[in-house]
């Protein structure tokens, strides 16, 4: 069992920047790709960025990409997303989650943190 717990939410004007991070606990780390997806209210959920385990594979969904960043410290267990020019369309509530193996755009990942929240003013 992997436990994920996701912090660094809040509420932030139009044009600032975020830091999330997500800090795995229980099993080993290793050998876990990471996701982070969003979710706002009425709507599906949607792929955000995944990371490999080696840090040498990344993708970004289009509705983000050049704007976030994710990366990882396997050392600490942690994974961050760091968000730029954050747009009123970023409000969500953001999810991290693990998958033993190859990581995916799709939300067929092992283990679920449970959310924070980004809330991005006009």
């Amino acid at each position: 069992q992997v436990q994920l717990v996701e912090s660094g939410g809040g509420l932030v004007q139009a044009g600032g920047s975020l830091r999330l991070s997500c800090a795995a606990s229980g099993r080993t780390f290793s050998g876990y790709a990471m996701g982070w997806f969003r979710q706002a209210p009425g709507k599906e959920r949607e792929f955000v960025a995944y990371i490999s385990w080696s840090s040498s594979s990344t993708y970004y969904g289009g509705s983000v990409k050049g704007r976030f960043t994710i990366s990882r410290d396997n050392a600490k267990n942690t994974v961050y997303l760091q968000m730029n020019s954050l747009k009123p369309e970023d409000t969500a509530v953001y999810y991290c989650a693990a998958k033993k193996g190859v990581a995916t755009s799709r939300p067929s990942y092992d283990y679920w943190g449970q959310g924070t929240q980004v809330t991005v003013s006009s």
